[in-house]
């Protein structure tokens, strides 16, 4: 299975003085199962500041994995009450980072779903922030039932 797909991306973040920046990418990008994970890849563009990256995230039963590779490298690992450190590598140098899942909430299948993630974020080892990211999946060309429900008159 491998699918051409459209991928919202909705990312938070609220940083330790409480100033907070959202950001929304509706994007294309492959949705497979490899494993008994699914995965969903799709390219940044510059509206992310990521141009020429390529994002990867791997989807597991309970465990999220969000991989970079191209002008930003890193790899981030999401499990509920769990604390993962990784490098994130930029072309302004590399920086230790360690993410803490509050929560996660993963609804996906063979045809798409959501994935949502909360967690706290240090860089360096000092506290950065709150993040959340939500991303939905759908087939190309398909049709959002949920916002078509939500969106349509009742008669």
């Amino acid at each position: 299975m491998s699918k051409d797909v459209i991928i919202n991306v909705k990312g938070t973040q609220i940083d330790i003085s409480n100033d907070t920046n959202t950001l929304e990418l509706i994007t294309e990008g492959k949705y497979y199962q490899k494993g008994g994970n699914y995965y969903i890849t799709y390219k940044e563009s510059e509206v992310t500041g990521m141009l020429g990256t390529t994002t990867t995230l791997k989807v597991g039963e309970g465990v999220v994995t969000l991989m970079r590779f191209g002008k930003v490298n890193s790899q981030f690992v999401f499990q509920k009450g769990q604390k993962h450190v990784s490098s994130y590598e930029t072309e302004y140098g590399i920086f230790t980072i360690g993410v803490y899942t509050e929560n996660i909430n993963i609804d996906i299948n063979d045809a798409g779903g959501e994935v949502c993630v909360g967690y706290q974020i240090e860089v360096d080892n000092r506290m950065a922030g709150k993040n959340n990211f939500y991303m939905q999946i759908r087939e190309a060309g398909a049709v959002n039932e949920k916002h078509v429900r939500e969106n349509t008159p009742a008669n």
